[in-house]
């Protein structure tokens, strides 16, 4: 049997994968393999769609404004903050503007720069074509005001933002406010209006530079003759709450003051910029601007107050001077960088488009770094406090530095700027006596070479550049270089 067995499985091995490959199955049960396949099937492949679908629909739904952003920053980028986005307020009176109006035309643009000047009244002369355009600000009689010291007009100065809001005028995104005496370097402003966002709700500015002051008034406040930025969102806010801030602090002195209680009520503080400058000083600004912090020079107040920038020019005249440094580079007006020459024991301080100080001895960064004290305290005419480092004129003329002002500023080709400062002695003082002295003194002029300021760099960590002297070896003109410093680069040199 096994042996016929052995040959039915030899020759008819069809018969057997049939039953195992094919075993009888029933027609109903054909079909109902066949549904549940295709049911399964379907499911597993609607998976990811479902998914796809309900997290679409849950990002349209929470966060609309978010999708909607996102969409616009792809297909519009976002366009930098640039001088046509900020709207000038500038108070001003319909008596004073004439006597005050040359500050504001040194930086106005027409056509370029926005803004209106808002005066009291219809001023009785014809308006200057090349003064901003004016407004009259609104009546504000109805107010109170009870600082026994101040002015009324500090009511309607500070209401200047509201009514410049109300204007509503497209494409604005800070609201910046100024005096009519307040001298603006625009292209500084922008980069440094540019660095926040101004979507978001800020309050930028300067305090005074005397501490008597903010003592009064305040630590936290942006001194509005220095100038201090609104962006659009936060005047929104502001515009809502303004009248009703002005009559609860009627015993505040000042415009920027009542302006400072409302955002604090607001719940938004002062975002602080060095380079606004209030100048809330009296005497010479000489060693104030020497010593300007690292950081934009944003602007320049009360220079009527103080004596002229530049010797032997008015105060006005002064100011072009500085301004046509500005106008070659923008960025680098009044930078400092520091040289010395080991050979000769001179150590070099450079503020870019204003001065140069040489002292035939070798002094510490850290002492330059402090302002010579050239100027008194705004309110009491006295040496101290002031909110930064100081540090005494010597009465010694051997200890005092050799001062050279700016004379021109030229750019050549490559785009690098050439500044020549020449030698200012002044007749009354006694000079120094001391053996080798007389070599520092022969020095009649210095030529600082520089490429242009990049201002990107502000939107960096900031750091003071190099300087190098190119001729050493000459004495009645010396030659410096300023430029970036390489990794581990220290402006003080290494002595042997």
């Amino acid at each position: 049997m096994s042996s016929a067995r052995e040959t039915s499985t030899i020759h008819d091995p069809v018969k057997f994968w049939k039953f195992v490959v094919l075993p009888t199955i029933k027609p109903s049960d054909l079909f109902s393999l066949f549904l549940k396949s295709t049911l399964t099937l379907c499911f597993l492949a609607s998976i990811p769609l479902f998914l796809f679908f309900a997290f679409s629909h849950t990002h349209s739904h929470f966060c609309p404004k978010y999708h909607n952003k996102l969409d616009d920053h792809y297909q519009n980028p976002p366009i930098s903050t640039n001088i046509s986005h900020i709207l000038f307020g500038i108070g001003a009176s319909a008596k004073s503007w004439n006597k005050r109006r040359h500050y504001s035309e040194l930086w106005w643009k027409p056509n370029v720069t926005r803004g209106f000047v808002w005066l009291d009244e219809t001023p009785k002369t014809p308006w200057p074509p090349t003064s901003p355009p004016y407004k009259i600000s609104a009546n504000t009689s109805h107010f109170k005001y009870s600082c026994w010291y101040g002015s009324r007009s500090a009511i309607r100065i500070a209401r200047i933002v509201k009514e410049s809001f109300e204007l509503g005028m497209e494409n604005v995104r800070w609201f910046v406010m100024g005096d009519d005496d307040t001298a603006f370097f625009t292209e500084n402003l922008v980069s440094v209006l540019g660095k926040y966002d101004h979507e978001e709700m800020y309050y930028i500015g300067g305090n005074s530079e005397s501490v008597e002051q903010d003592v009064i008034h305040s630590y936290d406040m942006a001194y509005g003759g220095g100038g201090f930025a609104i962006s659009y969102p936060l005047a929104a806010e502001l515009v809502r709450v303004l009248d009703a801030c002005i009559d609860r602090y009627e015993g505040f002195y000042g415009s920027d003051q009542k302006v400072q209680g409302c955002l604090t009520e607001i719940g938004v503080p002062l975002t602080k910029h060095i380079g606004f400058h209030q100048i809330d000083i009296r005497g010479d600004p000489y060693g104030l601007l020497a010593a300007h912090p690292l950081a934009p020079l944003v602007s320049l107040h009360h220079l009527d107050y103080v004596q002229p920038l530049f010797p032997r020019l008015t105060r006005i005249d002064s100011l072009h001077k500085l301004m046509s440094a500005y106008e070659a580079d923008p960025g680098r007006t009044l930078q400092r960088s520091f040289c010395y020459d080991l050979r000769r024991n001179w150590t070099v301080s450079v503020s870019w488009g204003y001065t140069v100080q040489l002292y035939p001895s070798f002094v510490t960064i850290k002492k330059l770094d402090a302002a010579l004290l050239t100027f008194k305290s705004w309110r009491t005419w006295r040496k101290e406090p002031f909110t930064f480092d100081t540090r005494p004129v010597s009465p010694d003329p051997c200890e005092r530095p050799i001062v050279y002002f700016l004379d021109r500023v030229e750019k050549n080709s490559e785009g690098e700027t050439l500044s020549t400062y020449k030698r200012y002695q002044e007749k009354s003082k006694k000079e120094c006596e001391r053996v080798g002295y007389g070599n520092a003194v022969a020095v009649q002029s210095f030529k600082v070479s520089a490429t242009k300021f990049n201002p990107n760099l502000w939107n960096k960590a900031p750091r003071r550049q190099c300087c190098q002297i190119i001729n050493a070896e000459q004495n009645a003109v010396l030659q410096l270089h300023i430029r970036p410093c390489n990794r581990f680069e220290s402006s003080m040199p290494i002595q042997n």
